[in-house]
């Protein structure tokens, strides 16, 4: 069975087509099969706005050579801007994952009010407009203004982080409508701007001529795909095949709300009452959302948990491993060892463990076995404390002092960040009722993000305790 036949059999033994919300069937063209998705063009398109969703962060996390650079780069270098640049991985999480969870809130609230599209070209202009400025600020002097270009970049992180989780959650939602396989190649696509990202970074390092030359390369490119990233959004509803399911969704709703208001004004004048509200067959944004909790508590605590235990680490601590070698002078050891064995590796193993969900798909939607294993990878977290991280202030022993362990931890800490971060993440929107499955995938996406809040907030306490 090919992968589309076994996405198609798990949908219909999981998922199964609801009644139509109205009496009246719907026009022919709803039942009957879909155009093909030729040259599985929007499969794609779904992978390339998986890329573009998280390439801001990405791109930031990754350019660690360059802002320690900017922020090192003083000539009256303080005991307080040392702090800045040992500890930045950890203030870069907190300023990209607390607005985003406020972000995704406001986007709940107005995914009935403004469309999808509007949402997701209005943040992808906001990433491109901060990226271009960023871009310019690599060739700016920053030695004479270090504090203040420390807050324009956290204040840059934020905006970019808030703008690139309300694109995300809004393409969650839309793809929630579409078969699993699009689902998944959205999930994909975000570890995959990951491993890009990375790679970029450590072609950049090998080719420029400095570090400020790597980074404008590096934050160039960037921009070129978020151009490319609106372009083939505004392609998608041009495809017959996402027309179909796009075209199948807004007249769903808006004959269903259509008929709820005829019965609602029927109801009201044969009871004489004006309670119009209360008796509307509409729910309300917050039954919307009660209704979503109930059928995905377990699917958003394995989200939350996932994503929490990872941004603890990752990379505020698996960046500051370093290699156990003696010979200071060796390139791998001073340029190459950060950016293979914590950004390229856990990005690849990450994408490897999402691409795995196409195939396999163990634990189920409702098995409690998810949570389980979930809550295991809590063990990651010592493993990874007392390999050679530095500077080490409290925790002064070292278990692990070869160069494969933190290869081997960053590699399961990636791997089971992708599958079993995937999975609640495709399941959630498939446990509701289609017409609800936009709001399902924003919900999903604010778990997700909450769980990088928090433990990004926790990662400073535990960077600070080792």
């Amino acid at each position: 069975m090919d992968i589309q036949g076994f996405h198609d059999t798990f949908l219909s033994s999981q998922a199964p087509e609801e009644e139509p919300l109205i009496s009246n069937p719907l026009p022919r063209r709803h039942f009957r099969q879909p155009p093909p998705d030729t040259f599985n063009a929007v499969y794609v398109i779904f992978f390339i706005l998986g890329i573009g969703s998280l390439l801001p962060w990405n791109f930031f996390c990754t350019a660690k050579h360059y802002w320690l650079y900017k922020l090192s780069n003083s000539s009256h270098l303080s005991h307080q801007q040392s702090d800045l640049s040992s500890y930045f991985e950890s203030y870069l999480s907190i300023a990209s994952t607390v607005p985003s969870v406020l972000c995704l809130m406001i986007n709940y609230l107005l995914v009935d009010k403004i469309s999808a599209k509007v949402r997701v070209l209005s943040s992808l202009s906001i990433m491109f407009v901060i990226f271009c400025a960023t871009t310019v600020l690599v060739k700016v002097d920053t030695s004479t203004w270090t504090y203040g270009f420390f807050g324009l970049t956290m204040g840059c992180v934020a905006i970019v982080s808030g703008a690139s989780n309300v694109f995300l959650g809004s393409v969650f939602g839309e793809v929630g409508r579409f078969p699993m396989r699009n689902a998944q190649a959205l999930i994909s696509g975000q570890a995959m701007g990951g491993t890009i990202s990375a790679i970029a970074s450590i072609v950049d390092l090998a080719a420029a001529a400095s570090i400020l030359d790597s980074a404008l390369a590096y934050f160039i490119t960037a921009d070129v795909f978020l151009v490319i990233c609106i372009i083939i959004y505004l392609l998608l509803p041009t495809i017959p095949y996402s027309s179909y399911y796009l075209r199948n969704l807004s007249e769903r709703r808006h004959l269903g709300d259509g008929n709820c208001n005829m019965q609602s004004n029927e109801t009201n004048s044969l009871k004489g009452s004006d309670r119009s509200d209360s008796l509307s067959c509409n729910a309300t944004t917050t039954s919307h959302l009660k209704s979503i909790l109930m059928k995905t508590a377990a699917l958003g605590f394995s989200v939350f948990y996932t994503f929490f235990v990872s941004i603890i680490i990752f990379p505020s601590i698996s960046s500051n491993i370093k290699s156990v070698s003696t010979n200071s002078d060796s390139v791998w050891t001073t340029k190459y060892f950060a950016p293979l064995t914590c950004f390229l590796l856990y990005n690849f193993a990450d994408w490897a463990g999402r691409q795995v969900t196409a195939w396999i798909q163990i634990p189920g939607p409702k098995s409690m076995f998810l949570p389980v294993l979930v809550v295991l990878r809590t063990l990651l977290l010592p493993l990874f404390i007392f390999c050679n991280y530095q500077p080490r202030e409290h925790l002064h022993t070292v278990f692990f002092t070869q160069d494969f362990y933190p290869a081997i931890y960053v590699s399961v800490l990636g791997f089971t960040n992708g599958y079993l971060g995937t999975l609640p993440m495709i399941y959630g929107p498939k446990l509701v009722p289609k017409e609800l499955s936009e709001h399902a995938g924003i919900v999903m996406s604010f778990f997700l993000a909450l769980g990088l809040a928090a433990g990004s907030g926790f990662s400073v306490l535990v960077v600070h305790l080792i």
